[in-house]
């Protein structure tokens, strides 16, 4: 069965109890506001962090491609020196056939000299497209980080004026709240916490519109007085008729 209570003043006691309600779903309000800030913030850097991944990845690249430069660039002076070598033997020929293979060999050598030159040219184009892929990811992660940094001073702003509304919201609830008989006052907190932040809610033709539930039409008739403080047989939570 719903609880009735009969206090003094009933009319002005649910006229508070619907005041403390509506400025308790906007202090959740404010709240629910500040609390998702730095969800937002949070976002907002995903991407600016991906693209610094993203870039620290080409960069791990160029240096990989800088690293194998240098290795075929010493390969290469190694085969040079093996060819310098190969020339100053030759005066130490002395048949035909001696001077055909040492003819091979140089070629030999000479070949691995070019492919390792062409491979040197090959990664320095490759270095070359990687710098350019670093200045765009540069450039376009000073663009984000500008665009973060603003949108952080936006939502700083944001929290102070939030902050500012909230405690005149608190500063309004106690003067309200001090008006509320004690023990309306302590059935109002705990149908807070067990009707997840409502607790008095219009009813409209025999409906609660807390729980969208039907109650009793005789109790319809006497909650349309606004005479008594009347419950939902349903959820608990306070009940109230708003007239036309």
């Amino acid at each position: 069965m719903q609880q009735v209570f009969v206090v003094g003043g009933l009319k002005d006691q649910l006229k508070l109890l619907i005041s403390l309600q509506e400025l308790d779903i906007r202090i959740l309000e404010k709240q629910s506001i500040i609390n998702e800030i730095p969800l937002k913030i949070s976002g907002a850097e995903t991407r600016l962090n991906k693209i610094l991944a993203n870039l620290e990845k080409i960069k791990q690249g160029q240096e990989s491609l800088e690293k194998k430069k240098r290795d075929k660039e010493r390969a290469l002076d190694d085969i040079n020196e093996k060819i310098k070598k190969l020339k100053t033997r030759i005066t130490q020929i002395k048949t035909n056939k001696e001077y055909q293979a040492h003819l091979k060999e140089v070629e030999s050598v000479e070949k691995e000299r070019y492919a390792i030159e062409d491979e040197i040219l090959l990664i320095m184009e490759e270095i070359e497209t990687s710098l350019k892929e670093s200045k765009s990811r540069e450039e376009t992660i000073r663009s984000e980080k500008n665009k973060v940094d603003e949108f952080k001073k936006k939502l700083d702003g944001e929290i102070v004026e939030a902050e500012k509304e909230l405690s005149a919201l608190h500063e309004a609830r106690s003067g309200i709240s001090e008006s509320i008989d004690e023990e309306l006052y302590n059935l109002y907190m705990n149908l807070i916490k067990s009707g997840k932040g409502l607790a008095v809610v219009e009813a409209k033709e025999e409906i609660c519109l807390g729980c969208n539930m039907n109650f009793p039409p005789q109790l319809f008739v006497e909650l349309k007085k606004n005479e008594e403080i009347i419950q939902c047989p349903q959820c608990h939570r306070i009940l109230y008729f708003k007239s036309d």
